[in-house]
């Protein structure tokens, strides 16, 4: 077989025409990927408040995963998402989840006890001043979680009659990512 001149011009556009449909395919599936993670994963909320401190900051821009609680349950320390009414364009606030569904939360000399057990942090938070509603003890319903902000003596949160209870339709999601103008970018963990 000779290769000619016009056989090794048409492998060679062949070639190149392959060459780019694989391209094309390539660019259109990272796309689609591309705007996957974004709407799963990249939502992102800029802190407004000091409630958090001293894990997030006012000013520190925050990803939140959305798909996160749409395939498991909010866990005991994780840092949610969440508004507190059904409408998408209230505020989203942001808190530590510590009561779980059927527990008792009271808030009593300054400690959390949950079913009348002390809880115990990782992370040294302070003396809890002010246990607002957990005064007395709280259970919460099938779908109801108690949240703290980590600033326990500056924060509104499950405490106050503004928020309660978070239920977990209202939970936008679970917060991974942290942005921040002083340090650079970390990752959050529970």
């Amino acid at each position: 077989m000779r290769f000619t001149a016009r056989y090794l011009r048409d492998y060679f556009l062949q070639a190149k025409i392959k060459n780019i449909i694989v391209w094309i395919l390539e660019i259109s599936l990272m796309i689609i990927l591309g705007f996957g993670f974004a709407t799963y994963f990249c939502q992102n909320v800029t802190v407004q408040e000091n409630s958090m401190e001293p894990t997030i900051s006012a000013g520190e821009t925050l990803l939140i995963n959305r798909l996160a609680y749409k395939i498991s349950s909010p866990k005991r320390g994780d840092i949610v998402a969440f508004r507190t009414e059904d409408d998408p364009d209230s505020s989203i606030h942001i808190k530590r989840v510590i009561g779980l569904p059927g527990e008792t939360i009271q808030i009593k000399n300054g400690q959390i006890l949950i079913n009348g057990q002390t809880y115990v942090e990782k992370k040294g938070f302070p003396s809890i001043a002010d246990g607002g509603l957990a005064e007395t003890e709280i259970t919460l319903g099938g779908t109801e979680y108690f949240v703290l902000g980590d600033n326990r003596n500056n924060s509104e949160d499950s405490r106050h009659v503004d928020v309660g209870n978070v239920d977990r339709k209202l939970m936008i999601g679970r917060l991974w990512f942290v942005s921040s103008p002083r340090s650079s970018f970390r990752f959050l963990n529970s």
